[in-house]
């Protein structure tokens, strides 16, 4: 697996990850399937959107089906319906963030599940295999990731493991064409910890490279400014994947500064809360002031849905508590993801992308278009 570069913008590249499972331009966001599925969604409705890669969970396919069950039945490519790439997180967040039902050691964690309360294990090695098993066009390397605000002390600590993991996971690790292993970049928001992380981790050696321990609690600005100082102390010719971010406005600023992959359950877990992501913002189809508001929800939308469902129906699925309305929205916002990265990479390649992100958050600023500025496309 490779990464190929084609245009830059400043800091901004686009380019295409080259695996066993296709080819997919960068800048690219993953839609969340932590279990098997995005939720709500058919493996064809995320197709629909454009999407060229998403994300499984270690944690929770480990404890069901159980990554022998999802090999007996194929790998997750076969058993989801998805034949393009899939990233596989290691499970080192999820169980970090069980809090009193996992210890930590230098070797592991124990942890109990938050299903049933039974005992399981992770470690590098066996992080490493059940993401073979998976079948994962990429593998995670198996990390801490602690929380913020901490100390200096506890985050050089963290990385510092997190790094021995690394050297383990790589081991562990079984090569074949088309396939990957990224690192993980830790250390807070530390600048000598990143660039101690950032040496350990190009010392072993990986196909790419994620930027770990953000978007957990520090706050847009923090994390823009360790971004500043960490994305250009990584290898100019790997991919790079910030982890767990976020909304439009963060993948705009994380792209400006060097990145390369994201993945965030914002998208879907908003459409099932009624919220729809838009080139006005964000609105919520639940106020009572889409009860006749015959409007879809934006007028730029190229997804299947494009024209075909008003504010109105959707306002009237959600108080009705109809399954078919977070559907709908989930679909909506994923594809309106998926047009803000293609829009991104596009002024990437066209030289224009500082142009771009000045227009898009103005349009982000106004909020919902007024009936007065409402200009309906001929939709086919």
């Amino acid at each position: 697996m490779v990464w190929t570069p084609e245009s830059t913008c400043g800091q901004a590249r686009a380019g295409h990850l080259h695996t066993r499972h296709g080819t997919v331009p960068t800048p690219t966001f993953m839609p969340v399937g932590t279990v098997g599925t995005v939720k709500g969604m058919t493996m064809d409705s995320v197709r629909s959107t454009g999407a060229g890669i998403v994300l499984g969970n270690t944690y929770h396919l480990m404890l069901r089906p159980t990554a022998e069950r999802v090999a007996k039945l194929g790998g997750l490519h076969r058993m989801m319906d998805w034949q393009g790439p899939i990233l596989t997180d290691s499970g080192g967040f999820q169980v970090m963030s069980l809090g009193a039902l996992r210890q930590l050691d230098e070797d592991g964690v124990t942890f109990r599940s938050h299903i049933d309360g039974s005992a399981h294990r992770l470690t590098p090695e066996s992080s490493t295999d059940i993401q073979h098993k998976l079948d994962a066009t990429i593998t995670m390397a198996f990390d801490e990731c602690p929380a913020l605000p901490a100390t200096p002390e506890a985050l050089r600590k963290s990385m510092e493991m997190s790094m021995r993991w690394a050297a383990r996971s790589r081991e562990a690790f079984i090569a074949r064409p088309g396939y990957g292993q990224f690192g993980i970049v830790q250390g807070g928001t530390e600048r000598d910890l990143r660039a101690q992380s950032i040496k350990a981790l190009t010392d072993i050696g990986f196909e790419g490279y994620a930027i770990g321990g953000l978007a957990v609690g520090e706050g847009q600005d923090l994390m823009f400014s360790t971004l500043d100082f960490t994305t250009p102390m990584m290898p100019e010719d790997k991919a790079r994947y910030l982890m767990g971010v976020g909304t439009p406005d963060d993948l705009l600023g994380a792209v400006m500064r060097g990145v390369d992959m994201f993945d965030c359950v914002m998208p879907s877990r908003a459409g099932r809360t009624a919220r729809a992501y838009t080139e006005r913002g964000t609105i919520n189809l639940r106020n009572a002031r889409f009860a006749e508001d015959t409007r879809p929800i934006t007028p730029y939308d190229d997804s299947p849905m494009a024209g075909r469902y008003s504010r109105a129906y959707l306002h009237h699925l959600f108080r009705a508590k109809e399954m078919l309305g977070p559907m709908l929205l989930t679909l909506h916002n994923l594809a309106y993801y998926q047009r803000l990265m293609r829009q991104i990479r596009a002024a990437i390649v066209d030289g224009t992308l500082n142009e771009l992100a000045v227009k898009l958050r103005a349009d982000w600023a106004q909020g919902d278009w007024s009936e007065d500025e409402w200009v309906m496309p001929s939709y086919q």
